[in-house]
């Protein structure tokens, strides 16, 4: 059953309002004032909350103001009189979901609750979805290494620091940068992933900066680039060691000015967008063989993550195989398959060439090729061993 609170001084109003809500099958509880609220909202949740505006030792607003700092996002309707139509705008200001002027309207007062129930629901949902989308990102393991990464993630993620990320494929490159958006200020906008590698090289300066209709054979109509598509937000370049020398020199000057021009265009368009870059390259050789542009990667460089390869965190290897486990058996919707501990050290004797991206294969290949508790000679038959 969906309950509501309703905060009123006058006894009449909440036996008017109690009378209204349980006919319509709600459950509901009353509080004379806004302290007495506030004890109740520590041991119970509601789905929404009815209280006045004008109440004494303290107002509607003053009980909005501390249901915000204790980090309740229950919706407040606020009940007010006609001489208080600005106060009640000023807490819509403030965060109140709407505001029901006396005498009151029934019909008004249900949909207002009910559509207040419908955004509950919704900011349920979506906390449920970023858990999750946040989880698919995790990172796992506990060794020094990782545990360093993670420190470092923590410090530089609240700002507009560029950072460029580095290690062998299949490191976990990608999740750094997803860290990296998720804990900053930017993370309730668009994070736009660019693979450098896999854009053919008179694409690219397209794909980024984006195009205006007619500057080359198949432009056939306007396109924003992925730095208009990440305002405000992060843009991900990974394998930036793969762009050619042309959009490197672009890239650097949006970098300078944070402002880029479309391709065929004249128009600069400011753009406001966080930059962090992955490669697998070793930049130090390709800026020796003319390949990377120095300053570039000194404008990139702002932060460097060194993501350690699996063979150099091998003691995370149990943590991240449960891991994989779990996550593969929740998507194929099969039992998942236990590990012994013989198995666990066979998995931690292999070289992992394909590091964390290696090991879950082999993991998903567990679970299809094995029975229900995998041993060591499992590992031995299906992981693949090579020198």
């Amino acid at each position: 059953m969906s309950k509501i609170l309703i905060v009123d001084d006058e006894p009449v109003i909440r036996k008017t309002l109690r009378e209204i809500f349980e006919y319509e099958k709600y459950e509901i509880d009353e509080a004379a004032n806004a302290k007495m609220a506030l004890k109740m909202i520590e041991k119970q949740a509601y789905k929404a909350i009815l209280s006045d505006i004008k109440m004494p030792d303290m107002n509607g607003i003053e009980f909005l103001e501390e249901l915000q700092k204790a980090g309740k996002d229950f919706p407040v309707i606020m009940i007010t009189g006609h001489g208080d139509v600005e106060t009640a705008v000023e807490a819509l200001k403030k965060g109140a979901f709407d505001f029901i002027q006396k005498p009151l309207d029934l019909n008004r007062l249900l949909i207002s609750v009910r559509h207040a129930f419908e955004k509950e629901q919704l900011v349920g949902e979506t906390k449920k979805l970023k858990k999750k989308v946040n989880k698919q990102y995790e990172i796992i393991g506990k060794s020094p290494s990782i545990e360093h990464v993670k420190s470092i993630i923590e410090r530089v993620a609240p700002t507009n620091t560029r950072v460029l990320i580095m290690g062998e494929n299949g490191t976990g490159k990608e999740l750094v940068a997803h860290w990296l958006h998720e804990k900053s200020h930017r993370s309730a906008n668009p994070f736009i992933e660019v693979n450098c590698a896999a854009i053919p090289s008179e694409l690219i300066e397209s794909e980024l900066f984006g195009h205006e209709k007619g500057s080359f054979t198949s432009a056939i109509k306007q396109r924003k680039g992925n730095f208009e598509l990440a305002d405000n937000g992060t843009l991900f370049l990974d394998e930036i060691g793969d762009m050619n020398l042309s959009a490197q020199a672009k890239m650097l000057r949006a970098l300078q000015e944070n402002k880029i021009t479309r391709v065929g265009g004249e128009k600069e368009i400011p753009v406001d967008v966080r930059v962090i870059a992955a490669t697998n390259k070793n930049i130090a050789q390709e800026i020796e063989r003319r390949r990377f542009r120095e300053d570039l990667y000194h404008r990139l460089s702002v932060i460097v993550i060194q993501v350690p390869p699996l063979r150099e965190r091998i003691e995370d290897i149990p943590l991240l195989a449960q891991h994989f486990m779990n996550q593969i058996s929740e998507i194929e919707n099969m039992p998942p398959r236990h590990f012994s501990k013989e198995a666990f050290e066979e998995l931690k004797k292999l070289p992992w060439k394909g590091n964390i991206r290696e090991l879950r294969n082999v993991v998903e290949r567990f679970m299809i090729l094995c029975d229900k508790n995998i041993t060591k000679e499992d590992v031995r038959k299906h992981a693949f061993l090579y020198g």
